[in-house]
């Protein structure tokens, strides 16, 4: 079996009240690399940026990624 990690941007911008737009300028990440993680078709992710969508999303970098099989 193959994990496979989900990335639960989508929800927490919606629980948020928060557009992918608000996000990018909030902490200086494009739309189009913001887009690229939401969708799951990332391959890494740095932890600074890591950190700044935790601090802008209120949120634990759990809340955010998690390992699905």
């Amino acid at each position: 079996m193959t994990s496979k990690i989900k990335v639960n941007l989508d929800y927490l911008l919606l629980v948020r009240g928060m557009s992918l737009t608000e996000l990018s300028e909030a902490i200086d990440i494009s739309i189009a690399n913001l887009s690229i993680l939401k969708r799951g078709k990332a391959k890494a992710i740095r932890f600074s940026t890591l950190i700044k969508l935790c601090d802008a999303l209120a949120c634990q970098p759990g809340d955010l990624l998690e390992i699905r099989e």
